[in-house]
């Protein structure tokens, strides 16, 4: 049986409190939560990758839409049992990150969110990964709302009008309004195309609070997709929130696990800002309580592990077998060995050479090389996974690069490439996605030079067995993949580039075969040619 039930998780709200004020409580409300799924329909093993049946039997699996769903009943059950109010939400990006995403694009993430419940989730950027269709069919398929407040969707035909801005619930006889926002660089992580529009998130949130205490509601929740640094401001910068439970950084917070990224809440002033982790390794539980006024008086409560102690539910887990099974043949096909771990973690690739970078950066310019092409660049962003020891599976490097990437090539001044490694480290505070992982050049960086004000101290690139400083006037050829060349993750300096071409072969199909050519396993390594100064 599964052990979720509502004596632990009360024991773990109250344990876990780190905020209260008035010992009167006027209106207790539960918000289960979860954020930044990305496609991990199959439970996940301990490198968020698809978990095997071997490591599913010696109990080292996590997560899973069937362990969620067994979670989320029992523990809404328990809830509700006790006269409770809850409600459950979903931060965004349910899109993208495994072989169901590849092949469904996002219907069996409609499907598996309808049999679970929810209340709400907020747009994610990777819902647009392909393009506003694709989250137009995912709106369509759900009973829920799907709500974002700062993107102006009335210009783009298939999403006028299915996007809410702001949502108003009763719970418990009370009012609890929603608002939302998505981060506005979703138009450099994404493909939202040219008529979605975004506001910034302090303004748009800033004018639907206003807007709702103008009704008299006085319970207001911000569930956004923009990460904890931008949750926390605003947190401080819009009044009238009274709880942030968020996304898209993907950061697990616990007040019991030194670990963790923070405590959970954190609490920006007097506002409690919550996230679940990713991957559906945790389902958060908030319990907020109001006072008459509707002022948050206490904030308590922590994420449940979602571990081989809970149960599939039983019916989900046959489904998610069944969609599974056409995808098996193509996931079992091995392609190489691992000597070693091959660390794709993102806390290691968005912030400094990682060996999942200097893998794929090394296959990308393998494969080009006799082009004529000398530099590979590609995003750390689109490295969603690690790979453990041991054989290679095509099913592990799809959940390592997702995305259908193809490869490009193109030619850059010096000065082209030396702007875009700026832009790759611009954002390394927030652990954005622009990260740049390379071959055949080294970089060096210097945090503390303000983003995109000469960060990047050197340049180097690999000539004739030597290291010769770039040189900003001479032209090369360099190799990354269709995205980024085509201006996401801000390198839009690419997309100027002469002699591109973004048709080349999958980045997947790319690694497989390097992978595969190999005489023997693959020994994981970094080199130095990342270095950030301190």
């Amino acid at each position: 049986m599964s052990k979720v039930h509502f004596g632990k998780l009360a024991a773990l709200s109250l344990g876990a409190a780190v905020w209260s004020g008035a010992a009167q409580a006027e209106f207790e409300l539960h918000v289960l939560h979860i954020n930044d799924l990305h496609s991990r329909i199959e439970p996940v093993n301990k490198y968020n990758a698809t978990c095997s049946a071997d490591e599913d039997a010696l109990g080292e699996c996590f997560g899973g839409v069937a362990r969620l769903a067994t979670a989320l009943k029992e523990t809404r059950e328990a809830l509700l049992a006790e006269g409770a109010n809850v409600l459950t939400l979903d931060a965004g990006d349910q899109f993208q990150g495994s072989l169901m995403y590849t092949n469904y694009k996002g219907a069996v993430e409609a499907e598996f969110m309808t049999a679970i419940g929810f209340d709400a989730m907020a747009v994610g950027n990777h819902e647009f990964d392909d393009g506003p269709v694709k989250l137009a069919d995912f709106i369509a398929a759900v009973p829920f709302p799907v709500i974002s407040g700062n993107i102006d969707v009335s210009g783009e035909p298939v999403l006028a009008g299915q996007v809410q801005e702001q949502l108003i619930l009763e719970v418990g006889g009370e009012k609890i309004a929603i608002v939302s926002a998505l981060a506005t660089d979703t138009m450099d992580t994404s493909s939202p195309g040219p008529n979605v529009r975004f506001v910034d998130e302090v303004v748009a949130l800033s004018e639907d609070v206003a807007a709702l205490e103008e009704q008299g509601i006085d319970k207001i929740l911000a569930l956004t997709h923009v990460g904890l640094n931008r949750d926390i401001e605003i947190a401080a910068e819009v009044p009238g929130i009274d709880a942030v439970i968020g996304g898209h950084s993907h950061t697990y917070l616990n007040s019991d696990d030194p670990d963790a990224a923070g405590p959970y809440p954190v609490m920006a002033g007097a506002v409690p800002v919550v996230q679940a982790g990713a991957y559906s390794r945790y389902l958060g539980h908030l319990v907020l309580v109001f006072d008459d006024a509707g002022q948050v008086v206490s904030a308590t409560g922590g994420p449940i592990v979602l571990g081989p102690d809970i149960s599939p539910d039983p019916a989900i887990a046959a489904r998610v077998a069944e969609l599974a099974a056409p995808l098996e043949e193509l996931k079992a096909e091995l392609v190489g060995e691992a000597a070693d771990l091959i660390d794709g973690d993102r806390d290691a690739c968005r912030m400094g050479e990682c060996a999942m970078g200097n893998l794929v950066a090394d296959a990308m310019l393998e494969r080009v090389r006799d082009q004529g092409i000398t530099i590979a660049i590609t995003n750390g962003g689109g490295l969603r996974a690690s790979i453990n020891p041991g054989e290679i599976t095509m099913g592990e490097v799809l959940t390592v690069l997702p995305f259908q990437n193809t490869l490009s090539t193109f030619s850059a001044s010096g000065m082209m490439i030396i702007d875009g490694l700026e832009n790759g480290v611009s954002q390394v505070e927030d652990m954005k996605g622009r990260f740049p992982q390379i071959a055949g050049m080294r970089f060096s960086w210097d945090p503390d030079a303000g983003p995109n004000e000469g960060r990047i101290v050197s340049v180097e690139l690999a000539s004739g067995g030597e290291w010769v400083p770039i040189d900003p006037e001479a032209t090369y050829g360099v190799v990354t993949n269709n995205y980024v060349r085509r201006g996401g993750d801000g390198y839009r300096m690419f997309a100027a580039a002469e002699e591109a071409y973004d048709f080349g072969p999958g980045l997947d199909r790319v690694l497989a075969d390097y992978l595969s050519a190999l005489n023997g396993p693959y020994t994981p390594y970094t080199d130095g040619r990342i270095t950030r100064l301190e």
